[in-house]
């Protein structure tokens, strides 16, 4: 590996740091939700975004995913063009022989069923590269949530559970509800089966997604909910989980919206981390501190949803930290 530069956040913009809470960069520890001291976990950032780097930032993380290998991404819903291409993804996913894995969705669209999803996955290329597993093709199962608020369950996929290594493979981008969405929507709302993510937007009110979305709860609930559920996938993981984002194509819409807006900023790179709120955090960080004039469009849409609540509340129930260390890869 070439020299490796760390930056710490604090070279950032001062304002950020009011603005968004940005995390405190350095060798500072984090604290946990025990409130004991932790070591600041580390965000590395690499600016190029090639099939090469992403492959050198999942070997920097220094965790090999072994046994069966879930590739969790977004297939993108048909229409919508912003999701991670294949060809980028390609050849980090079979370096660790992965199985591409999704949920069906919530609402009526291109993947609400296994079929259609199936087809969507081979019509934007994904198949071609990898198996695709829809895992609450057959069913879901519950994963329990340790202090949840909202949530004492996460129904996710029945499959996931016979995976033993997670990589959790992101767009940072926009999103409609969530102001944002990274690693921690991408293992929560992502790996939630169809009811599971009724159940996660309605904060934990009902599985139903016929009655989710006339009788949303408030805002703080159902991100409240997403930091719950990821929780509940982290917990099951254990050590066998890494998070990698790329950040590109930033429109202020969601890969599950068939007609997103166009990115008004350009890209900022790929980050990874073995901590998602450090890692979602410094997307954040990263749209704050770009000099581009277009970043208004994204930093209006993360502000106008409070997205950034889902990580402080996600920090406070020992989901990760928000403190973390920029490490740039050279």
């Amino acid at each position: 590996m070439k020299k490796i530069a760390i930056i710490a956040t604090t070279m950032f913009l001062s304002f950020m740091a009011s603005a968004c809470g940005s995390a405190n960069g350095g060798n500072r520890t984090a604290q946990s939700a025990e409130g004991e001291e932790a070591e600041t976990p580390k965000v590395y950032f690499v600016k190029e975004i090639t099939s090469a780097n992403l492959v050198r930032i999942y070997e920097a993380l220094g965790r090999e995913a072994k046994g069966r290998v879930a590739v969790k991404l977004s297939t993108g819903e048909p229409g919508g063009h912003n999701f991670l291409q294949p060809a980028l993804i390609k050849e980090l996913v079979q370096k660790v022989n992965g199985t591409i894995v999704e949920c069906n969705t919530a609402y009526g669209g291109g993947r609400d069923q296994t079929e259609k999803h199936l087809k969507a996955a081979a019509d934007h290329g994904f198949t071609a590269i990898a198996p695709v597993d829809i895992m609450d093709a057959e069913g879901e199962v519950a994963l329990p949530v340790a202090g949840g608020r909202h949530l004492k369950e996460d129904f996710v996929g029945s499959h996931y559970p016979d995976y033993d290594f997670t990589v959790v493979l992101s767009h940072f981008k926009g999103h409609a509800m969530g102001g944002f969405g990274g690693a921690v929507k991408n293992i929560s709302i992502g790996i939630a089966s169809s009811a599971g993510k009724a159940w996660i937007h309605s904060a934990g009110r009902t599985k139903d997604a016929n009655d989710t979305w006339s009788n949303l709860p408030p805002q703080n609930d159902f991100l409240e909910s997403m930091a719950e559920a990821a929780k509940a996938v982290a917990d099951h993981c254990g050590d066998s989980i890494l998070y990698i984002s790329v950040a590109n194509n930033l429109s202020v819409d969601c890969d599950c919206d068939a007609h997103p807006e166009a990115p008004q900023m350009g890209d900022i790179g790929i980050l990874a981390s073995l901590d998602p709120v450090a890692l979602d955090q410094a997307c954040v960080d990263l749209v704050y501190a770009s000099e581009d004039p277009g970043k208004v469009h994204l930093i209006e849409r993360m502000e106008s949803r409070n997205g950034v609540h889902t990580l402080e509340y996600g920090e406070s129930i020992g989901l990760g930290s928000r403190k973390y260390e920029l490490v740039e890869l050279k």
